[in-house]
């Protein structure tokens, strides 16, 4: 069911949110990545919220997704944030309280009734000094 789900959200919902992202409108971001076994270069729409360190990305789908785990495995990739590309050079977990306060109102209203706990630190190479709440590891 869960492969299924995905499935449509690649091949309906992210067409729309990709070309979204890429115009640098609306509240998408675009996340570029390197396949793991591939090789190939992909595209995915992402929300982020911005941090001290980079940005800040929830896992709704968990880490098992083909964006993280990418980006895991390359040490990073580029994301793209109303236009200006940034890029990833570490991905760390990152406390839920903080990952939620993040994000603005509505998105974090949502965050919390949908009880969203994973979020992640895209650090970026502009902010590569460490000074947030991220966690090691």
């Amino acid at each position: 069911m869960r492969r299924g789900w995905l499935w449509v959200l690649k091949n309906t919902l992210n067409r729309w949110t990709i070309r979204l992202a890429r115009s640098g409108t609306g509240p998408f971001s675009l996340l570029r990545h390197v396949g793991r076994k591939s090789g190939a270069t992909y595209e995915t729409p992402l929300i982020v919220a911005a941090a001290q360190d980079g940005f800040i990305a929830e896992l709704t789908y968990g880490e098992n997704v083909n964006w993280y785990r990418n980006i895991v495995a390359a040490g990073g990739g580029d994301l793209v944030v109303d236009g200006v590309e940034h890029r990833v050079i570490a991905i760390e977990p990152y406390p839920s309280d903080a990952g939620r306060r993040a994000f603005g109102f509505p998105a974090r209203l949502v965050l919390i009734l949908l009880r969203r706990k994973h979020y992640r630190l895209l650090r970026t190479a502009d902010h590569d000094q460490p000074s947030g709440p991220a966690l090691s590891g």
